[in-house]
């Protein structure tokens, strides 16, 4: 274990690691004087059989898709080519950066102390990692870490416990699990360039961390040679259009009064969409991704404009498709009544569905929580951050209006979710993850 602890290699992310000199954790060119923190440089990578640890030459990130986490993780803008432009089509929405991070740090202290700290995370008996297994790639472990750090624009020896827990036993690990869906979907092919990209669909509920998680996890491909492309459901909302029309055939219905629930999604540029990304196997194969204005309309939304819409190139690896509804099943009649009355017309919408999200999903991840409230409280923080940086944000009474519109939904299919799964998900390639309400993994 010594050896493979002492044996590091820390990334720059400045330009490509193979040619630029060894960066100590401060940012500047490695040295002796830096142990033992800094004691993490370049030999290279140890790389283990196993293909859950499976390594990629890591690679300059291209920005080119990304698609920005409506959680109010955002990534600085130095280093990157974000510019005011690009900042106003977010969400109008927006929690201040680094918002789900604490403020107060706690010195790292040592790479063996961070080894038994990554050993000891929730997920790793979980993933069916051993220590020997984390101890054979702490190098990677390490490097993956320090992407996130700069991405996040942390200080990687000054990170807060919070932040540990949320880089090293949540991201990383999972991040892992991806690669290693990855490679058991590319192995049912002859060869790997057949192979389609797979995708990965996150059901979670609203305010978790779900769209930040897939923010990162994005990076990570993108910096290890993967070509990734991230979608929400979100941005299958109907139009304006298709949403006035929704409410004008569903009276008094406050659950279908505003986008969210089955029935406010356009199905058809769903099933277009994911046909069509599924196909990206080819070098010079290019679509545009759907994206939804949340801002029009004074907050009612609309689909954004064609031109605005980020481009992929294939050959696409991983597809990531998130929503805090995906996998929801219909349920009999009567048991959505018993929730609530006004459930059983979204309980219809939700029979059709399957056909357009569910069906091609391969591999889940979904996120568990203990109690639906927690949505509320999560909304509730994100709001006061907003009104506190001087950025608008929705009053407590709105908030409460505003998630009481999915609180039934929530009640309603989350207990089956997770006894049974999606429909159609393999217990190999589903990962349940139970979340505190801090958002971290127990």
């Amino acid at each position: 274990m010594t050896g493979a602890l002492n044996k590091m290699w820390l990334p720059s992310l400045a330009s490509s690691p193979s040619s630029s000199p060894a960066l100590c954790c401060h940012g500047s060119v490695a040295s002796s004087s830096c142990f033992p923190i800094c004691r993490l440089h370049s030999v290279g990578f140890s790389v283990p059989s196993s293909s859950l640890f499976s390594y990629n030459k890591p690679k300059s990130p291209s920005t080119a898709h990304a698609h920005f986490p409506k959680s109010g993780i955002l990534p600085a803008a130095h280093g990157f080519p974000w510019t005011q432009d690009s900042i106003t089509h977010l969400p109008r929405r927006q929690a201040p950066i680094n918002s789900v991070f604490p403020k107060t740090s706690a010195q790292v202290s040592s790479v063996e102390d961070l080894f038994e700290f990554i050993c000891s995370g929730p997920l790793m008996h979980k993933l069916g990692l051993t220590k020997e297994q984390v101890a054979d790639s702490i190098d990677k472990w390490l490097a993956y870490g320090l992407y996130l750090c700069r991405l996040f624009k942390l200080n990687e020896v000054q990170l807060g416990v919070p932040e540990k827990i949320r880089f090293y036993q949540y991201y990383v690990p999972v991040f892992l699990w991806c690669e290693d869906q990855i490679a058991k979907h590319q192995a049912k092919f002859k060869d790997v360039e057949d192979a389609p990209p797979l995708v990965i669909g996150f059901s979670a509920p609203q305010g978790c961390g779900k769209t930040t998680l897939v923010f990162a996890l994005d990076y990570l491909f993108r910096v290890t040679g993967r070509k990734s492309a991230t979608l929400s459901i979100d941005d299958f909302y109907l139009t304006a259009e298709g949403q006035a029309k929704l409410r004008e055939e569903n009276p008094g219905n406050a659950l279908l009064e505003f986008r969210g629930n089955a029935g406010s999604h356009d199905l058809a540029l769903s099933i277009e969409t994911l046909t069509a990304i599924t196909k990206l196997t080819r070098e010079g194969m290019k679509m545009k991704l759907p994206r939804y204005d949340k801002s029009a309309y004074s907050g009612r939304g609309d689909r954004a404009d064609a031109s605005e819409w980020p481009e992929v190139e294939g050959p696409l690896t991983v597809v990531l498709l998130e929503g805090w509804m995906l996998g929801f099943k219909p349920l009999p009649a009567k048991v959505v009544k018993a929730v609530h009355p006004q459930l059983e017309t979204v309980n219809r919408n939700l029979e059709a569905y399957y056909e357009a999200w569910d069906k091609f999903i391969e591999a889940w991840i979904v996120i568990k929580i203990k109690d639906p409230s927690c949505v509320y409280e999560w909304r509730l923080q994100a709001e006061v951050a907003m009104r506190e940086a001087g950025l608008p944000g929705m009053s407590d009474e709105e908030v409460r209006d505003f998630v009481s519109r999915y609180l039934p939904a929530y009640d309603a299919y989350l207990p089956t979710l997770y006894s049974e799964g999606p429909n159609g998900s393999a217990p190999e390639r589903l990962l349940f993850i139970e979340i505190d309400e801090g958002r971290n993994p127990f």
